[in-house]
């Protein structure tokens, strides 16, 4: 499938190369240097797609992501040569829907990119919208409503509460929840399935700190509780 794919990364050969491989497997790709102009692109081209570095002149990769997420869903897949559990998870907190870190394949990044293209597009099957208890789940058209008002997800967050929409007081292990979020691989981590349900009890719970919806099991994982 193809797509319209903005590159921002200050090393102009870095993203150059980027930009070749992108374009091999069939994409239009444009390459910005710097994070204003990478803004300023995404926001009049409308990419389907932004490969954001973290580390950009003035205006870096997390401050860019942050500001985009307020204004589009856009894909994001984010570029580090941090490392860190910590920096990693910075990533997806501000919104982006994956993360490579340097130095990875050019391989790997196409088939980041596919993997995100497909599951952005995927069709989904038509069924009615699941309601768990003052939550209601719409997986075609992919909205989250709390008592009717509808609250914004990260694709990563969305994807947590469909898996567990589906069995409803079904604990889910955080390894199985990765699976539904962006897969297992080198750089995943258990630790980033605890961001996304901090970051899910602020939107869906009455008081995030005494959770009665999405529920902790000491020892296994999360439930989505039914129980009202």
């Amino acid at each position: 499938m193809s797509a319209k794919i903005l590159i921002a990364d200050d090393d102009a050969r870095h993203a150059e190369g980027i930009r070749r491989y992108l374009e091999a497997d069939g994409h239009d790709a444009t390459v910005v240097h710097d994070g204003r102009t990478a803004l300023e692109i995404a926001r009049h081209d409308r990419p389907d797609l932004v490969v954001l570095d973290v580390m950009m002149p003035g205006m870096d990769g997390l401050q860019v992501c942050r500001t985009l997420r307020q204004e589009s869903d856009v894909l994001v897949l984010m570029l580090t040569a941090r490392s860190t559990e910590n920096d990693l998870l910075i990533g997806l907190e501000v919104g982006a829907d994956d993360y490579l870190t340097k130095p990875f394949s050019p391989r790997e990044l196409v088939a980041r990119t596919r993997t995100l293209l497909r599951r952005a597009t995927r069709g989904a099957p038509v069924h009615k919208i699941r309601q768990i208890g003052p939550i209601g789940i719409d997986p075609v058209r992919q909205h989250v409503t709390v008592n009717g008002k509808q609250i914004e997800c990260t694709r990563g967050e969305f994807a947590i509460l469909a898996a567990m929409s589906e069995q409803p007081d079904r604990v889910f292990t955080r390894t199985q929840l990765l699976h539904h979020t962006r897969g297992i691989d080198r750089s995943s981590s258990e630790r980033t399935i605890d961001v996304y349900i901090v970051n899910l009890r602020r939107k869906i719970e009455i008081d995030p700190r005494r959770p009665a919806i999405l529920l902790t099991v000491y020892g296994v994982g999360y439930k989505l509780s039914a129980a009202r």
